[in-house]
């Protein structure tokens, strides 16, 4: 799989069709996907399996994930959310 096909496939997979989870999965994976680490990247992938209402309760911080992984990469994800204003 190239690298573009990958990076496609993910954005892709970022597009939820909730605005909530659409404002803030696709700016992550467009500004800052490409700089994360490669265990983050699989973590961000793994999250990504998860169910629409569970990512949405997550990142109304409503809850967090029982996974300790998906609760980490939640929390990033919210953290340079709010950090790109």
């Amino acid at each position: 799989m190239t690298d573009l096909f990958a990076q496609n496939r993910i954005a892709w997979a970022s597009r939820r069709g909730m605005l909530e989870l659409d404002l803030v999965l696709g700016p992550f994976v467009e500004f800052e996907y490409e700089g994360l680490d490669q265990a983050d990247k699989v973590r961000y992938v793994s999250l990504l399996e998860e169910q629409d209402q569970d990512l949405f309760r997550w990142f109304l911080k409503a809850d967090l994930p029982e996974d300790p992984e998906h609760a980490a990469m939640v929390r990033l994800i919210l953290d340079r959310h709010a950090a790109r204003g």
